[in-house]
Protein backbone atom coordinates (compact mmCIF):
# COMPACT_ATOMS: atom_id res chain seq x y z
CA UNK A 1 0.00 0.00 0.00
CA UNK A 2 1.42 3.37 -0.98
CA UNK A 3 1.88 6.04 1.62
CA UNK A 4 -0.82 8.72 1.50
CA UNK A 5 -2.02 11.52 3.75
CA UNK A 6 -4.65 9.15 5.17
CA UNK A 7 -2.29 6.18 5.61
CA UNK A 8 1.14 7.34 6.75
CA UNK A 9 3.95 4.78 6.80
CA UNK A 10 4.17 3.01 10.14
CA UNK A 11 7.34 3.52 12.13
CA UNK A 12 9.39 0.32 12.13
CA UNK A 13 10.81 -1.40 15.21
CA UNK A 14 12.83 -4.57 15.72
CA UNK A 15 11.76 -7.24 18.19
CA UNK A 16 14.78 -6.17 20.25
CA UNK A 17 13.41 -2.61 20.36
CA UNK A 18 10.10 -3.92 21.67
CA UNK A 19 11.80 -6.19 24.22
CA UNK A 20 13.23 -3.12 25.96
CA UNK A 21 9.70 -2.01 26.92
CA UNK A 22 8.48 -4.66 29.34
CA UNK A 23 7.47 -2.94 32.54
CA UNK A 24 4.23 -1.47 33.91
CA UNK A 25 5.75 1.97 33.41
CA UNK A 26 6.72 1.28 29.78
CA UNK A 27 4.65 -1.51 28.24
CA UNK A 28 4.89 -2.35 24.53
CA UNK A 29 3.74 -5.50 22.79
CA UNK A 30 3.42 -6.95 19.33
CA UNK A 31 0.10 -8.25 18.02
CA UNK A 32 -0.52 -9.45 14.48
CA UNK A 33 -3.30 -7.43 12.88
CA UNK A 34 -4.41 -7.67 9.27
CA UNK A 35 -1.51 -10.05 8.66
CA UNK A 36 1.19 -7.67 9.91
CA UNK A 37 2.91 -7.72 13.31
CA UNK A 38 2.15 -4.30 14.75
CA UNK A 39 3.70 -2.62 17.78
CA UNK A 40 1.47 -1.16 20.48
CA UNK A 41 2.37 1.03 23.44
CA UNK A 42 -0.34 -0.02 25.89
CA UNK A 43 1.16 1.64 28.98
CA UNK A 44 -1.74 4.10 29.31
CA UNK A 45 -4.29 1.27 29.04
CA UNK A 46 -2.91 -1.04 31.73
CA UNK A 47 -5.13 0.19 34.56
CA UNK A 48 -8.21 0.04 32.32
CA UNK A 49 -7.64 -3.51 31.04
CA UNK A 50 -10.56 -5.68 32.22
CA UNK A 51 -8.23 -8.58 33.07
CA UNK A 52 -5.92 -6.33 35.08
CA UNK A 53 -2.51 -4.89 34.27
CA UNK A 54 -0.60 -8.02 35.32
CA UNK A 55 -1.85 -10.02 32.33
CA UNK A 56 -0.51 -7.43 29.92
CA UNK A 57 2.77 -6.89 31.75
CA UNK A 58 3.36 -10.66 31.62
CA UNK A 59 3.54 -10.47 27.80
CA UNK A 60 5.09 -7.01 27.58
CA UNK A 61 8.09 -6.64 25.33
CA UNK A 62 7.18 -9.62 23.14
CA UNK A 63 4.80 -10.94 20.51
CA UNK A 64 1.50 -11.36 22.36
CA UNK A 65 -0.57 -12.39 19.34
CA UNK A 66 -1.35 -15.90 20.59
CA UNK A 67 -2.39 -14.67 24.03
CA UNK A 68 -4.52 -11.91 22.49
CA UNK A 69 -6.25 -14.32 20.11
CA UNK A 70 -6.70 -17.06 22.73
CA UNK A 71 -8.77 -14.72 24.90
CA UNK A 72 -11.23 -14.06 22.09
CA UNK A 73 -11.28 -10.27 22.25
CA UNK A 74 -14.37 -8.52 20.91
CA UNK A 75 -14.42 -6.33 17.82
CA UNK A 76 -14.69 -3.33 20.15
CA UNK A 77 -11.49 -4.37 21.93
CA UNK A 78 -9.74 -4.79 18.58
CA UNK A 79 -10.89 -1.34 17.50
CA UNK A 80 -9.74 0.15 20.81
CA UNK A 81 -6.30 -1.40 20.33
CA UNK A 82 -5.76 0.73 17.20
CA UNK A 83 -5.36 3.89 19.29
CA UNK A 84 -2.24 2.42 20.93
CA UNK A 85 -0.56 1.42 17.64
CA UNK A 86 2.87 3.02 17.26
CA UNK A 87 4.42 1.02 14.45
CA UNK A 88 5.21 -2.38 13.01
CA UNK A 89 8.01 -4.92 13.09
CA UNK A 90 10.79 -3.99 10.70
CA UNK A 91 10.92 -6.18 7.61
CA UNK A 92 7.71 -8.00 8.52
CA UNK A 93 5.88 -9.55 5.60
CA UNK A 94 2.11 -9.64 5.53
CA UNK A 95 0.76 -13.12 6.21
CA UNK A 96 -2.69 -14.13 5.11
CA UNK A 97 -4.85 -15.76 7.73
CA UNK A 98 -5.26 -19.50 7.24
CA UNK A 99 -8.48 -20.49 5.50
CA UNK A 100 -11.30 -21.08 7.94
CA UNK A 101 -12.73 -24.57 8.17
CA UNK A 102 -16.33 -25.20 7.24
CA UNK A 103 -18.84 -24.47 10.02
CA UNK A 104 -19.19 -27.40 12.39
CA UNK A 105 -15.86 -28.94 11.42
CA UNK A 106 -12.78 -29.09 13.57
CA UNK A 107 -9.27 -28.01 12.67
CA UNK A 108 -6.18 -29.45 14.31
CA UNK A 109 -3.17 -27.42 15.43
CA UNK A 110 -1.45 -28.33 12.16
CA UNK A 111 -4.26 -26.64 10.26
CA UNK A 112 -5.56 -29.91 8.84
CA UNK A 113 -9.24 -30.59 9.10
CA UNK A 114 -10.09 -33.12 11.81
CA UNK A 115 -12.72 -35.50 10.48
CA UNK A 116 -12.57 -38.06 13.26
CA UNK A 117 -15.39 -36.42 15.20
CA UNK A 118 -17.95 -36.70 12.45
CA UNK A 119 -16.82 -40.03 10.98
CA UNK A 120 -15.70 -41.87 14.10
CA UNK A 121 -18.71 -44.22 14.19
CA UNK A 122 -18.24 -45.06 10.51
CA UNK A 123 -14.61 -46.04 11.13
CA UNK A 124 -15.67 -48.25 14.06
CA UNK A 125 -18.22 -50.08 11.90
CA UNK A 126 -15.68 -50.54 9.10
CA UNK A 127 -13.10 -51.89 11.57
CA UNK A 128 -15.71 -54.35 12.89
CA UNK A 129 -16.53 -55.56 9.36
CA UNK A 130 -12.85 -56.06 8.54
CA UNK A 131 -12.29 -57.96 11.80
CA UNK A 132 -15.36 -60.15 11.16
CA UNK A 133 -14.21 -60.90 7.60
CA UNK A 134 -10.70 -61.77 8.78
CA UNK A 135 -12.04 -64.20 11.39
CA UNK A 136 -14.56 -65.68 8.95
CA UNK A 137 -11.93 -66.46 6.33
CA UNK A 138 -9.41 -67.67 8.92
CA UNK A 139 -11.77 -70.37 10.18
CA UNK A 140 -13.20 -71.45 6.78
Amino acid sequence: MAETAETPALKEFTLEDVAAHKTAEDCWMVIRDEGIRKVYDVTAFLDDHPGGPEIMVDVAGQDATDEFEDIGHSNDARAQLKQYEIGKIKGDVKQDKPAKAAPGSKTSASGRQDISGQNGPLYAVLAGIVAFAALYFKYQ
